[in-house]
């Protein structure tokens, strides 16, 4: 069931399943919370979770667009709303990025962060300059050229090469999924929350105290060195590679990704 919750002008769509400890889970960019089913049909036994619908997302509604940290205040809002005040948070790609701002403005309220495929931001203004830049280009093609245009572009790009591996089901799983978005949305997105626009983490992560999981993909090499760099900088991190995975590990290998998660939360 899908419950909804406004907040400073964004409806936020979200879902809560499940019993026990509360955990809270954040989809990439073109994906929805229903990314996250199979995991959850899985572990709501174990788990209280809550998965929402990212802003510019699936049936999440917002007047503009939103900056991280206006949804850092927003999620902050939701989960003191639902009781959440402590929890486990984990977060993939784009979703990752968002649950490290949101752990580094409130540490107190994480048991453990879990990021996949995940990155602090970019490092330098010259390259967050460069990543704003495609970014704009990218959602000007997105308004253009349509939705259909950019979801053949975008599910041909290198990061979702391994993807290409998956059965016709699931593939077209994932493509009804991106199909599924609003055009308006995606490109508020990328200009209110992209790599780019969000301010970088990396100099923040040494403060991280809570337990921290760092999962990647071994054939995703890009994010293993981003990875491997944030594991160096966070000594309660532990860094975890996923042989044979891409990007996104929990759908290329789902049942090995709860397994990974849940033995990883357990520990706490």
């Amino acid at each position: 069931m899908t419950h909804y919750k406004a907040i400073d002008g964004t409806t936020y769509a979200y879902s809560l399943e499940g019993k026990g400890e509360p955990l809270v889970l954040l989809h990439g960019f073109t994906g929805t919370k229903e990314t996250w089913q199979y995991f959850i049909e899985e572990k709501k036994s174990n788990y209280r979770i809550l998965s929402i619908d990212m802003p510019g997302h699936g049936k999440t509604v917002a007047k503009q667009k939103v900056t991280m940290e206006e949804f850092v205040e927003d999620l902050h809002h939701l989960t003191r709303h639902l009781q959440f005040h402590s929890f486990h948070l984990l977060g993939y790609s784009f979703g990752g990025r968002s649950a490290l701002s949101y752990a580094l403005r409130y540490p107190d309220t994480i048991r453990t962060l879990i990021l996949e495929s995940a990155s602090p931001g970019l490092a330098t203004a010259e390259e967050r300059e460069n990543r704003m830049a495609k970014d704009k280009l990218l959602a000007e093609m997105i308004i253009e050229k349509g939705l259909k245009h950019f979801v053949a572009y975008w599910e041909n790009i290198p990061l979702f090469a391994t993807q290409k591996q998956l059965s016709e089901a699931e593939k077209m799983a994932i493509r009804n999924e991106r199909l599924s978005q609003s055009a308006i949305g995606l490109a508020q997105s990328l200009l209110g929350m992209g790599t780019g626009v969000q301010a970088s983490n990396w100099k923040e992560l040494s403060s991280i105290n809570f337990p921290l999981l760092l999962m990647v993909g071994s054939l995703d090499q890009k994010f293993v060195e981003i990875n491997e760099a944030m594991a160096k900088e966070v000594e309660t991190s532990e860094l975890h590679l996923v042989e044979g995975a891409g990007h996104a590990i929990h759908v290329e290998f789902k049942a090995k990704f709860v397994k990974i998660v849940s033995d990883y939360i357990e520990k706490y």
